[in-house]
């Protein structure tokens, strides 16, 4: 099926866009597990004290994030639209969903950045209770840009535009997707340790990774058949 934008330019630049959103939040995650700079409401003190000491790090990596989650909001909008050009309901869901999953991870960045200035003084009371909250709301905001991501998936496996091969692979990359999702509900009051938020980047991995092939698809492609 050929695109109604008859031309390679829009599924190219929706490459693009998701192989930068692949890359850059691969980047940032390789950057906070090590350094110890992983959000951790359940020690707020330890975590602006960590933030404090390697600022120019955290703000680097968070600049990465952000324009990961944002060139999956751009992929996402782009896709959007050529599939409601294309006339496919299910693909138009997918693309929305997508866009709605970079919209939430945004938010979830914002709340990083309100971190950084609140690490300026990391020993105050009140200052210590207030970045327990923002980062609380952090964790659930990145949580529900995951569940988002997972349906969109989903969705886009079912897509019958979506190569047999693709599908298959997207619906298993979904599954691990919501496992990742889950994983905090189990932890009850007490949140998820830093260990156990590591195992959901991975399970997040296979997601990141079928966009990323899908986004390489379309680098290569002459006429597109929305995804």
């Amino acid at each position: 099926m050929t695109s109604t934008f008859d031309g390679a330019p829009p599924a190219r630049l929706t490459g693009v866009l998701l192989l930068t959103s692949l890359t850059t939040m691969v980047a940032a995650a390789a950057i906070v597990v090590p350094s110890g700079l992983t959000l951790n409401p359940a020690d707020p003190a330890g975590t602006l004290t960590a933030v404090n000491a390697r600022v120019g790090l955290h703000l680097f990596e968070l600049g990465l994030d952000v324009v990961g989650w944002l060139a999956l909001t751009a992929a996402g909008l782009l896709m959007a639209a050529r599939a409601s050009q294309a006339g496919s309901p299910l693909a138009v869901l997918a693309a929305g969903l997508l866009t709605a999953a970079g919209l939430a991870g945004l938010l979830h960045d914002a709340g990083n950045l309100a971190l950084t200035q609140l690490a300026t003084d990391p020993t105050d009371p009140t200052t210590v209770t207030v970045a327990g909250a923002v980062m609380l709301t952090a964790k659930w905001g990145v949580n529900l840009a995951g569940l988002l991501w997972v349906a969109a998936t989903a969705a886009a496996a079912f897509c019958t535009t979506t190569p047999a091969g693709l599908r298959r692979a997207g619906a298993v990359a979904a599954l691990f997707g919501l496992a990742a999702v889950v994983l905090p509900w189990t932890t009850g009051a007490g949140g998820p340790s830093p260990m156990l938020e590591q195992l959901g980047y991975l399970l997040h991995l296979p997601i990141m990774i079928w966009y990323g092939v899908l986004g390489w698809r379309q680098l290569g492609v002459r006429t597109y058949a929305p995804a």
